[in-house]
């Protein structure tokens, strides 16, 4: 993943470097680094399975894992953490207007020992009640390296409070609204048999977000905003070590929260 995440950013800086040249319509970009948390909506998580398993778990409940501690405690790997970064494009001069290259490294966690309806076929019998999810006994799954939202935002701000001279925003509201691709490495247990599987694409998002920018200097900024959308996986994979060709489905609503760091580069 990391090195995909380097591959992009250099096909972006390479397309960043010749726009500069094209002053027509691009005006600057930005840079953005930060962390985040969430919260999910219950989600009924349908598997399908090659040896002919094919089940839904309903209402399944599910939590995020911020790891905001390896901030200290490991401050030179600062991808373990959930972690944000945006690549943003000024379209006019007054930076009102970007579109953004967005990705969110989101957890996604089904709660072990829960109790929930399963209904389906499971070893050749039809299956329908109640059942405690244990990763040793039946199943546990998890999107934890991660969630991986890319999506591309239409970003919107406006100025709240200037520097004295009005030569530069201090603080300014800020609104997007996006949509993309999942990128999810899932982390699977089928009774006892657990394989982490390998990064793929496997189904899309929306979201709305809002919140505000506050510039400390001429160039660097912090930003907190507070985002909501839907995402909806059609594909997941739920592979084992001794059990491929599983697929996972379900989609589900979240809350974010999120605080960024940030750098302008004017194009001139």
């Amino acid at each position: 993943m990391k090195k995909t995440i380097s591959i992009l950013f250099t096909i972006i800086f390479a397309q960043s470097i010749q726009a500069q040249s094209n002053q027509k319509w691009l005006k600057g970009m930005y840079l953005q680094w930060g962390y985040n948390t969430e919260w999910y909506t219950k989600s009924n998580i349908h598997f399908k399975f090659s040896n002919g398993n094919d089940f839904i778990l309903h209402n399944v409940k599910a939590a995020d894992k911020p790891d905001l501690d390896a901030i200290y405690k490991s401050p030179a790997d600062i991808s373990i953490p959930q972690y944000n970064y945006r690549i943003g494009f000024y379209l006019n001069q007054q930076k009102t207007k970007a579109i953004e290259i967005n990705f969110d490294h989101a957890k996604y966690v089904v709660t072990d020992f829960q109790k929930v309806r399963i209904t389906g076929t499971i070893d050749g019998i039809r299956v329908d009640g109640d059942s405690i999810l244990n990763p040793a006994t039946n199943l546990h799954f998890e999107h934890t390296d991660g969630a991986n939202w890319l999506h591309i935002n239409y970003v919107r701000q406006g100025n709240i409070i200037s520097s004295l001279s009005k030569k530069r925003p201090i603080l300014n509201w800020i609104w997007k609204a996006g949509a993309g691709i999942n990128i999810p490495r899932t982390d699977f247990t089928w009774r006892g048999d657990r394989l982490n599987n390998k990064f793929h694409v496997a189904g899309y998002n929306i979201s709305l977000e809002g919140g505000a920018r506050y510039y400390f200097s001429k160039r660097f900024f912090l930003e907190g905003t507070a985002k909501t959308g839907y995402v909806r996986y059609i594909n997941a994979l739920a592979n084992t070590t001794q059990l491929k060709n599983n697929y996972a489905k379900h989609g589900f609503g979240y809350f974010e929260l999120i605080g960024l760091i940030g750098y302008d580069i004017p194009f001139k």
